[in-house]
């Protein structure tokens, strides 16, 4: 199953997010090590949110991340989302 976690972020998250960027980012590795973060990152013009595609047997492993998730835990996210993704075009 795919999974995308969206992000709402604040007017100033570019500017605020370098105090968080690097834990942020070690989460964010970790579970692309395990293959169940495949995609990440943040809209720009403007930038105000981000998109993580996650492959899991659950959406919990999305869910476990937003709330873990230091920008969301400093409040850079306003609000976040998770949407179960069928994809039928690009999956392996």
């Amino acid at each position: 199953m795919y999974y995308i976690l969206f992000y709402d972020v604040i007017e100033a998250y570019v500017e605020k997010r370098a105090a968080f960027r690097e834990e942020h980012l070690e989460m964010a590795r970790e579970l692309e090590k395990k293959g169940q973060l495949i995609l990440a990152g943040a809209f720009s013009d403007p930038v105000d949110g981000a998109a993580l595609v996650f492959k899991a047997d659950d959406i919990g492993v999305a869910e476990n991340f937003a709330r873990n998730d230091p920008y969301v835990k400093n409040g850079l996210v306003k609000n976040w989302k998770v949407r179960k993704w069928t994809v039928v075009i690009g999956a392996e």
